[in-house]
């Protein structure tokens, strides 16, 4: 099968990843030089500066995966021909979010009635980013994520 192409925001988003894991190294190293200085005051601030790349390292990475895993979702129910939502679409391609906010109960009662189905969650987290709430969108794109996950060892076992 044929890799996708990166899209507008994935190379966006590589980009920023890039830029923030040079400034991650740089603040990594210049936390070093405070802890080498041996001066009480310098240390302290080595310190402190050596634990905001690690916290950085670890939102990025959470993140970068949260993406990578969220798109091969994506396209593994684009693939079922699972993504088609019934919602009108924008001139983008995109639910509207009218479209989206008008149908959310629908996804939402599918939601509740197939709890286990990383699909319906999925869409769910779709049609929730259309209709504006990122919070509540990711949530869902979450738990798609690890009902996806169960669901592969459960037929590994």
């Amino acid at each position: 099968m044929a890799r996708p192409q990166p899209s507008g925001p994935m190379v966006s988003a590589i980009v920023m990843a890039t830029i923030l894991a040079i400034y991650l190294v740089l603040v990594g190293w210049r936390a070093l030089q405070f802890l080498q200085t041996g001066n009480p005051v310098a240390v302290v601030m080595g310190s402190a500066l050596l634990v905001l790349p690690l916290i950085g390292a670890w939102a990025l990475w959470r993140e970068l995966w949260f993406g990578m895993r969220s798109a091969a979702l994506v396209r593994e129910l684009e693939a079922e021909g699972g993504l088609e939502l019934g919602i009108a679409l924008g001139p983008t391609g995109r639910p509207t979010r009218a479209g989206a906010s008008a149908a959310f109960s629908r996804f939402r009662d599918d939601a509740e009635s197939s709890p286990d189905s990383w699909r319906v969650w999925l869409r769910l987290g779709v049609v929730y980013e259309a209709a504006g709430d990122r919070r509540r969108a990711r949530q869902a794109i979450r738990h798609a994520i690890e009902l996806a996950q169960q669901n592969r060892q459960d037929r590994r076992e």
